[in-house]
């Protein structure tokens, strides 16, 4: 929420004469104490604890674990089975209407999944034979096959997907919760991110903080060496001298933060304090060795090996010990049947022998520690792909092209009903028609899902409050139990 501010605030004239301008003057003396009341605001961490008004729901989940598969998977070869579009497999797909590809040029053709679907479990949930470790626990599992999204392109499909705008600049989901509702351990970071597989780029902006404070950007884990840059200290420097150090800056920063007012140098001060404290807590955490043979067999995950299976352990241990938010991007989803990526022939294999085991595990092991009822566990990507074959001179693999008006997600614990499927597209799966979920109800859900009412948590930035949402959204009750 924001933070309330005094309307009884000195003329034009007056805040000209001691060199500030009426808005930074208003962004910066807060209730006319300035940066003292930051730095109290920094400290209690959580926008929700300092709202009176906000009305909220009762949470059903404490953390949040976002497996992004960056690049799209086929919807169509997993999740969403079309015996129709089997039946007209290489015919030319209908008119439907005033459509656009990404790539596919010429008439497009219909191309059926060559794989298999069965039911699964006592809910009869519809799973592809590439994933086999899911298709044992979809009595665990919500799956959505109507998310829609507003771009075809990777970048700005991301980009909403992670901040609820195509264009860069806002806050991510997890700043936003980091925000909202601070952090359950003051020695980690509450959003922390950690990255796998080979494809395209991903930007920083995307766990960035926006126009939030700084503090609540996520914090990148690497999987190899030193999980944080810079995390150690140099050989010749003892706890003691770093400690002191510290020290000296902070009453450094403080003398500077008195004579600007600027809220950013506060929040510098909380960051390298952060970073202090996780010099101890993050590489206890991060060492996998103390973890069992049995753990790493549930997760398919080696000790010392980076791997998006290493990574789903190690989110189960971040959850453990309070992170509010932790996404996994695994990438590689991006099947057109080019080279570097394969297609659903040949890369999307792949990419499932990568994950499901870990998805399974994690969600398994969530489940007997007592963690997957405040965990909630989501699974998928930006958009997913087309009902059509994409082909040209450049394809070797069999390739679908991005797809946005129609995709399934999975959900896990935090509250939602287990054993249900939600949604349908037509019998070629082009368009959702039932139980639609754009990106911002997803947003709306999530928020939902953590107690918070996605209309309440707001943020004041160029003269209008700003949330997550923006000015859309809708809950999705019928996930929740």
């Amino acid at each position: 929420m924001t933070e309330p501010r005094s309307d009884d605030c000195c003329d034009d004239s007056e805040v000209q004469s001691i060199g500030l301008d009426r808005r930074t003057l208003l962004s910066r003396t807060h209730l006319g104490i300035g940066s003292l009341a930051l730095h109290s605001v920094l400290q209690s961490g959580s926008a929700i604890a300092r709202s009176s008004s906000a009305p909220q729901a009762r949470p059903k989940a404490k953390n949040v674990i976002l497996l992004t598969m960056a690049g799209g998977p086929s919807q169509l070869d997993l999740f969403d089975p079309k015996p129709k579009l089997k039946q007209l497999d290489g015919q030319p797909l209908p008119d439907q209407g005033d459509e656009t590809f990404a790539q596919i040029t010429g008439t497009p053709l219909l191309l059926g999944s060559p794989y298999r679907f069965d039911q699964h479990g006592e809910s009869g949930a519809v799973v592809s034979e590439l994933l086999p470790s899911l298709s044992s626990i979809v009595d665990e599992l919500t799956i959505v096959r109507s998310l829609t999204t507003d771009s075809f392109n990777h970048d700005p499909a991301q980009t909403l997907l992670n901040t609820g705008a195509t264009l860069p600049g806002r806050p991510s989901l997890g700043a936003w919760l980091s925000y909202g509702l601070g952090s359950e351990n003051s020695n980690l970071p509450g959003f922390i991110v950690m990255i796998s597989g080979q494809g395209q780029p991903l930007g920083a902006r995307s766990w960035g903080s926006g126009f939030l404070p700084t503090n609540h950007q996520g914090v990148q884990f690497r999987s190899r060496k030193d999980p944080v840059l810079f995390l150690n200290d140099p050989e010749w420097m003892t706890r003691q001298s770093r400690r002191a150090s510290l020290d000296a800056l902070k009453s450094l920063n403080r003398v500077e933060a008195s004579r600007t007012l600027d809220p950013e140098i506060e929040t510098r001060i909380q960051s390298y304090e952060m970073a202090f404290r996780m010099q101890s807590s993050v590489p206890e955490l991060t060492d996998l060795s103390s973890e069992t043979a049995a753990t790493h067999q549930l997760y398919g995950s080696q000790p010392d090996q980076p791997s998006f299976s290493a990574n789903c352990l190690l989110a189960r241990r971040l959850v453990e010990n309070g992170v509010r938010f932790v996404q996994l991007y695994h990438r590689g989803w991006d099947h057109h049947g080019l080279g570097y990526t394969g297609g659903i022939d040949v890369g999307l294999p792949e990419r499932c022998q990568e994950v499901d085991q870990a998805t399974t595990g994690l969600i398994l092991d969530l489940k007997q520690r007592g963690l997957l009822d405040d965990t909630l566990v989501i699974w998928g990507g930006e958009f997913g792909r087309t009902p059509v074959r994409q082909e040209s001179a450049m394809t070797k693999y069999i390739g679908r092209d991005h797809h946005r008006r129609a995709f399934t997600m999975l959900f896990a614990g935090g509250g939602v009903k287990p054993g249900i499927t939600i949604g349908s597209t037509d019998e070629l799966g082009y368009f959702v028609t039932e139980n639609k979920l754009h990106i911002h109800d997803l947003h709306a859900t999530i928020l939902h899902a953590l107690g918070i009412n996605h209309e309440q948590l707001t943020f004041d930035h160029l003269g209008r409050k700003f949330r997550l949402t923006d000015v859309a959204g809708n809950v999705a009750h019928e996930l929740f139990a």
